[in-house]
């Protein structure tokens, strides 16, 4: 383990300026997350649905839009694809705050269809900067950053609605996002190992996937249960999240829900620094195990202290695991098609908080909090069994091929 790979990292000046431009660009989203639901309660008076099904709106459009938007980036390349964004959301933004429920919703869907694909360029921008051996631990940056925007973002978001009003600090973060967005656009860093991507018109023919039956020809077995991995690990990230706050509520110790949750993403945070500084670094199978073994752990809490410290276990795995599976995932692809799979793995994670709320929900209602950790558990041990098993069929006929003095070599994921 060495934590100095984090300090060259940080001399790498594409990668320190992504790093502080991802942040801001991050920043708004769970800061708008918090500011849209005070507003949808409050100056318009609707319910706390209401104010939900805003937040599915938003995070459906936003699903559908990452695989498109990263395709952009692919064919188009950064600044062209950006044009789009920056052309829509100052648009939507502004007018959204000022209007009633029903234009709020439309407003959002088409915020939500262009929203600026930070997460694709900041590890697009991550993976062309750093060497093979060093991808791990960019990853493991960018996860650590974004950790820290979630942590930031929603106190902002209250303050902000505090001081100024809900209406005033929903422009005010949207323009934060798109101001950066901007600076994004003036910095253009390159997003593949080249220049960035000319039309795909002028891309030679064996440089782009043949796509079959429909689908992009990088779609196999291993993508997709590594997508589906990333699915269920987000469902899990949301169980946690809602049996959680049921948690506290049970030991009417509501008070102390937002310590609670703090240190839960320190764990996250924590376990990202010491992922990335791994010399060797464990599969996206194991990592969803250990991430499902100590969420079903979780429930076995007795009070609020024992509570957070199982919590604080379980937060040590989820952003790790998030980034062995972005790792594995972008390993397996050419880096031509890299913006639109990992605007796949963005809409895999977005999905999973969308299936899995409602689903937690349901089984918090059934079981009590505890239901919430056990589904969310269980599942990640189902889904990593699954990989661990299509993994290993996989690399039985590659290992079968090799020289028996060779056969050690071979991959072990």
């Amino acid at each position: 383990m060495s934590f100095q790979t984090y300090a060259d990292l940080w001399r790498i000046p594409d990668v320190r300026r992504i790093l502080v431009l991802g942040l801001f660009l991050r920043i708004p989203m769970p800061a708008s997350s918090v500011i849209v639901t005070l507003h949808v309660v409050g100056p318009l008076d609707r319910s706390y649905a209401e104010a939900g099904l805003v937040s599915t709106v938003l995070a459906i459009a936003m699903a559908i839009s990452a695989p498109w938007l990263g395709r952009l980036l692919d064919r188009l390349g950064l600044r062209r694809t950006l044009l789009l964004p920056l052309a829509v959301l100052p648009i939507a933004w502004s007018i959204a705050p000022w209007v009633g429920y029903l234009p709020l919703l439309a407003l959002v869907a088409v915020a939500g269809l262009f929203t600026v694909p930070s997460f694709s360029v900041v590890r697009q921008v991550m993976i062309r900067s750093v060497g093979p051996g060093q991808r791990t631990a960019a990853l493991s940056a960018d996860a650590m950053m974004t950790e820290l925007g979630f942590m930031v973002g929603p106190v902002i978001g209250v303050l902000g609605a505090s001081y100024f009003g809900t209406a005033w600090a929903m422009l005010l973060i949207q323009w934060l996002g798109i101001a950066a967005a901007v600076v994004l656009w003036l910095f253009n860093p390159m997003i593949t190992e080249g220049e960035p991507t000319v039309p795909s018109d002028a891309v030679p023919s064996d440089a782009v996937p043949k796509r079959r039956f429909g689908l992009p020809s990088w779609v196999n077995p291993g993508v997709t249960l590594l997508l589906a991995g990333t699915f269920t690990a987000s469902l899990i990230l949301i169980a946690e999240d809602l049996g959680t706050v049921a948690a506290m509520r049970d030991f009417d110790r509501t008070a102390l829900l937002g310590i609670v949750m703090a240190i839960w993403a320190l764990g996250s945070l924590l376990g990202a620094l010491i992922y990335g500084a791994l010399n060797s670094h464990p599969s996206t199978a194991v990592m969803l195990v250990l991430l499902g073994a100590t969420t079903v752990l979780t429930a076995f809490a007795w009070d609020p202290i024992s509570f957070s410290v199982l919590l604080l276990l379980s937060g040590f795995f989820c952003a790790p695991t998030l980034t062995a599976a972005l790792e594995a995932i972008t390993s397996s692809v050419p880096s031509t098609v890299r913006g639109e799979v990992m605007g796949w793995h963005g809409s895999a994670i977005t999905l999973g908080s969308a299936v899995g709320a409602p689903t937690a929900g349901f089984a918090i209602d059934l079981m009590g909090w505890q239901g919430g950790f056990v589904l969310g558990g269980g599942l990640g041990l189902l889904i990593a069994a699954a990989i661990w098993l299509t993994t290993r069929r996989m690399s039985t006929p590659a290992e079968a091929s090799l020289p028996p003095g060779e056969k050690s070599a071979a991959p072990a994921e």
